[in-house]
């Protein structure tokens, strides 16, 4: 009844916008004075679990995200995409955006660093071509969601933590959902594009997008002479498989991978692409330090309130009551997802996996899930919540990069969520080997 109660008011409290740390406090301050538990053990015992070397990744890798945004890397990606065949067909900038959000969630693993780079950039060259404002908001939400699947993902990295399993094996098994999704995610957009075309409610240009589109061109000479003088996209190519190559080929763990990714990133930046100066050098340390504190904090208070659930036996009480309304193995999973992507539309997705790891895991244990399948699981379940409305966190944060407005967001939003997001949650979900065949190959199952 207790834990129950607990629960609830955890909601309560998400619902009403009381910050995410706060809000494991309550509950767990809630359950600490109904049962009579010494707060200090508890606060030693969640300092310890977080006094590890493997979370030194997740700051890393968001310094390196940040230096890669302001050292002239993403641009390099987007333009060497938007070169191949995929950006010469009709609403082929959709798809040059998706897989350059794949291309960047390999170097920066998170979601918010994608969109903000990517959408950035892609957001004035879309316009131009004739997108909605609205298409082009929830695109670039929906791909910017790429960075928590394409490996590296802080996701998986807090994941493995809290089940206690391989980050690498967390890494692959988000790989092919990944790349799936990119594919669909391009499909639906030149679908959506064409319709509007077809329509007539393509973007008209305006005064001031002329003048945007003659800057454009006046960059991309300079970029052009630039590049005939020895300035290439390939030092910014090689980053990727640089990272990815030297975590899977086991010579660097993904802690080492993080901090080669930011001596990488670094002389690229500042001394080939001449980017990255003191100046945004100051401001990317101040965000990998501001992000890194918040996750801290966050990890030390769901790892205080998963411990006061666990002695709770909260896994078994959800257990008993989604096996009331059905004993059918499929049935209780498709419940477990429904509840993950409220989860995940109420909270940013580092709390959510830390908070929902521990609890679901043991769920998912006694279905005969395995936990790599279920990191891939959770990994798009989260990914999902974080663009279905009505709180969808990426969704605002792509509305005020792009500039448009969420009323004009949410059908096309609810579209690529039907359309894409919707068919690889279902296939993750119920073909296990879709998930699981790369970490098998790889040795992790």
């Amino acid at each position: 009844m207790n834990v129950g109660i607990a629960l609830l008011l955890l909601i309560i409290c998400l619902v009403i916008g009381i910050p995410v740390g706060l809000c494991f406090l309550v509950s767990a301050t809630f359950l600490c004075a109904v049962n009579g538990t010494n707060p200090v053990m508890l606060i030693s015992y969640g300092f310890k679990s977080i006094n590890t070397i493997m979370l030194l990744t997740i700051p890393l890798f968001v310094l390196a995200g940040s230096l890669i945004n302001n050292g002239g890397l993403g641009e390099k990606l987007v333009g060497t995409v938007e070169k191949t065949p995929l950006g010469k067909i009709r609403g082929g900038l959709g798809i040059v955006a998706a897989v350059s959000s794949a291309v960047f969630g390999a170097v920066s693993g998170s979601s918010s660093a994608t969109v903000s780079c990517i959408g950035s950039i892609m957001a004035p060259k879309m316009k131009e071509s004739g997108y909605p404002d609205g298409l082009v908001g929830a695109l670039l939400a929906s791909t910017g969601v790429l960075g928590l699947l394409i490996p590296p993902s802080m996701l998986m990295i807090l994941f493995a933590w809290a089940a206690n399993v391989s980050v690498l094996g967390c890494f692959l098994a988000t790989v092919v959902p990944g790349l799936l999704l990119t594919a669909l995610l391009g499909a639906v957009n030149c679908m959506l594009y064409r319709g509007y075309e077809k329509k007539g409610l393509l973007r008209a240009k305006s005064f001031t997008d002329t003048v945007l589109e003659n800057a454009k061109a006046k960059e991309a000479a300079k970029a052009e002479r630039r590049a005939k003088h020895g300035e290439s996209a390939l030092p910014a190519l090689l980053m990727p498989v640089i990272i990815l190559g030297s975590i899977y080929t086991g010579l660097l763990t993904a802690t080492e991978a993080a901090a080669l990714s930011v001596f990488y990133s670094i002389p690229i930046g500042a001394i080939y692409y001449k980017k990255i100066t003191w100046k945004t050098y100051k401001i990317a340390l101040v965000q990998a330090g501001e992000t890194a504190g918040t996750i801290m904090t966050m990890l030390l208070a769901v790892q205080i309130l998963s411990r006061l659930y666990m002695t709770e036996n909260l896994p078994t009480l959800i257990l008993g009551v989604l096996t009331a309304v059905s004993s059918n193995k499929y049935v209780i999973l498709l419940m477990i997802n429904v509840f993950m992507v409220i989860m995940g539309m109420l909270m940013d997705d580092c709390s959510c996996t830390i908070l929902l790891t521990p609890i679901l895991l043991p769920i998912m244990a006694s279905l005969g899930i395995h936990p790599l399948h279920y990191a891939a699981i959770l990994g798009v379940n989260i990914g999902m919540g974080n663009i279905t409305p009505p709180t969808a966190p990426l969704l605002y944060l792509s509305g005020r990069i792009t500039g448009a407005q969420v009323k004009e967001m949410l059908k096309p939003t609810l579209i690529f969520i039907c359309l894409a997001w919707a068919p690889v949650l279902l296939v993750t979900t119920f073909w296990p080997a879709f998930s699981t065949f790369l970490p098998s190959l790889f040795g992790y199952l």
